[in-house]
């Protein structure tokens, strides 16, 4: 008995250094805490010294939690500076197509393609101090200078504003004006809307703390139990 709680340990460990996840476990149910954090690294790998998040942990990870019985439900901890545009969608399209009850929380920052990822949860919680930064696509190395490029990056863009809008209660307009504000960043296009700002403007569900996410989520988990039961 001991062995196999020592071994659970070893393991629990492991997972949290290597994919930055853990397993929560009380009589209310078994969640699992993902962590987003630093940059969503893509196709491309980063520096060793930069903190990523990679896209080829999380995404098989995802699909494990929503087939486990035995996870109920899924915690999402972000901070991050945003990254690659088609792993940071990938994840987020992951997570809005759960069933299991999924929660998500900014702290520190949600910023860039952060943005999708804390409003792909069925719940979004910020902390009072946390901050989310909008702006339009960029793209490092050579552009070409041609009305193709342009095009690609609007639809890029549209992709961003679609899943957004989809996922959260922010109006298209606003986080369009949102994204093309100048005069906010110093070296950019963009805006930044902090923990109380991002709710009120239905970009977040709630401002809150980690308590307040966890009973959310165990209210959420509680639900679907009792519907499971009924049916």
């Amino acid at each position: 008995m001991e062995q196999n709680k020592s071994e659970q340990m070893e393991e629990g460990r492991a997972q949290i250094e290597e994919l930055g996840s853990s397993v929560i476990r009380t009589r209310r149910g078994a969640i699992h805490t993902l962590t987003i954090v630093g940059q969503i690294e893509g196709h491309q790998v980063l520096d060793p010294s930069t903190k990523t998040t990679k896209y080829e942990h999380v995404l098989p990870l995802l699909a494990a939690v929503e087939e486990s019985d035995d996870i109920d439900g899924l915690l999402v901890l972000l901070n991050t500076v945003g990254g690659d545009i088609e792993a940071g969608l990938a994840i987020a399209e992951l997570i809005s197509g759960m069933k299991k009850p999924t929660v998500s929380l900014v702290l520190g920052g949600g910023h860039s393609i952060g943005v999708p990822l804390a409003v792909s949860a069925q719940t979004s919680f910020i902390a009072p101090s946390a901050a989310m930064t909008i702006h339009p696509v960029r793209m490092s190395g050579t552009v070409i200078g041609v009305s193709q490029t342009f095009h690609y990056f609007s639809r890029i863009q549209e992709r961003i504003l679609d899943f957004v809008t989809r996922h959260s209660r922010i109006q298209r307009d606003t986080f369009t004006e949102l994204m093309l504000q100048t005069g906010e960043l110093a070296a950019d296009v963009g805006s930044v809307v902090h923990g109380e700002e991002a709710v009120a403007i239905g970009l977040i569900d709630h401002v809150g703390g980690l308590s307040d996410a966890l009973e959310c989520l165990h209210q959420m988990m509680d639900r679907r139990e009792s519907e499971r039961t009924r049916g």
